[in-house]
């Protein structure tokens, strides 16, 4: 058990540090929210960008891990939407922003460092090939449901630009489509500019687990508690057991499985604020949630692993 959490408390220092630094205003929001948007406008794409672009997209992307991740992806945002109105009582706008929150897993800032951690370098190749359609995927199924939901007060002949539009303005989503376009073209690539890249890159996770911890200072959790801890109990176990047995009956190899597990286990990842807060609902159960949720993971995490093979 120590070992174990040796691999994952280093991440969550880090995310600590950057709390810390928030609650004794040693930094600003202004100081985080600059430093988040370099960190997933510019050094995150760039890290997205060089995985895909390099990525044996032949050998990694099997229809075993995908569906084995995305089956139990879709399973937490159903049992998310559907405890949040009928256990609940929220609206249906509330219940598909708390949907989400099950749904969008910290695939990044927490499963590909504690993976790395876990299991080396050389096992990223599966979680990069779920990230590679992870946010594209999320904020799809998210934004279909939620301006279905509304669409007393919105034409849904507009729906698939609305997506469209949501999606393709995400630096995320921009990094991993050109990262495609580079792999599937075959197109060389400057080593002075991959090595630049990689500089970049380099400060990719660090920076964003320190911002993560800034802004979970900034969405501190309040009310809405039976809710919140509803909503992290999909992310943190329902998602995982759906994939766990996905997997298993999909018979995916080993370190497939490794990595959706992990991937899944995650704790609702940023976008699930930034989601509610671009539809204006409730905010307050996915900032807090993020927060529980990421808080949790340290133990959580470490169950996970103990489990895997």
């Amino acid at each position: 058990m120590s070992a174990l959490l040796s691999i994952v408390l280093p991440v969550f220092i880090v995310i600590g540090f950057g709390y810390i630094a928030r609650w004794r205003s040693w930094i600003v929001d202004d100081h985080i929210d600059g430093l988040m948007k370099f960190a997933q406008g510019f050094a995150i794409p760039a890290l997205l960008f060089r995985a895909i672009s390099t990525l044996d997209l032949g050998q990694n992307f099997d229809v075993p891990l995908l569906l084995s991740f995305y089956v139990g992806a879709l399973a937490g945002f159903v049992v998310g939407l559907l405890g949040a109105r009928y256990l609940f009582g929220r609206n249906w706008q509330d219940a598909t922003a708390i949907g989400f929150c099950a749904l969008f897993s910290n695939s990044l800032l927490l499963g590909l460092p504690i993976t790395e951690r876990a299991y080396g370098t050389d096992a990223l190749a599966a979680n990069y090939a779920i990230i590679a359609i992870h946010a594209p995927f999320c904020y799809f199924v998210g934004i279909t449901v939620m301006e279905v939901v509304r669409a007393g007060r919105s034409d849904l002949a507009h729906l698939p630009g609305k997506v469209i539009n949501a999606m393709f303005h995400n630096a995320i989503i921009i990094g991993i489509g050109l990262g495609f376009v580079v792999n599937l073209g075959g197109i060389p690539l400057p080593s002075v500019l991959t090595e630049a890249l990689d500089l970049i890159v380099r400060a990719a996770l660090p920076a964003a687990l320190f911002g993560l911890g800034g802004i979970l200072y900034r969405y501190r959790p309040e009310g809405d508690l039976r809710t919140i801890i509803f909503t992290v109990a999909v992310s943190l176990i329902v998602h995982p057991v759906v994939v766990w047995g996905m997997g298993t009956a999909t018979n995916l190899e080993t370190a497939g499985f490794r990595s959706a597990v992990v991937t899944a286990a995650m704790a609702p990842g940023i976008n699930a604020y930034l989601f509610a807060n671009m539809y204006g609902c409730a905010k307050r159960v996915a900032a807090s949630s993020v927060l529980l949720g990421t808080a949790l993971s340290v133990l959580t995490a470490t169950l996970w692993l103990t489990l895997l093979p």
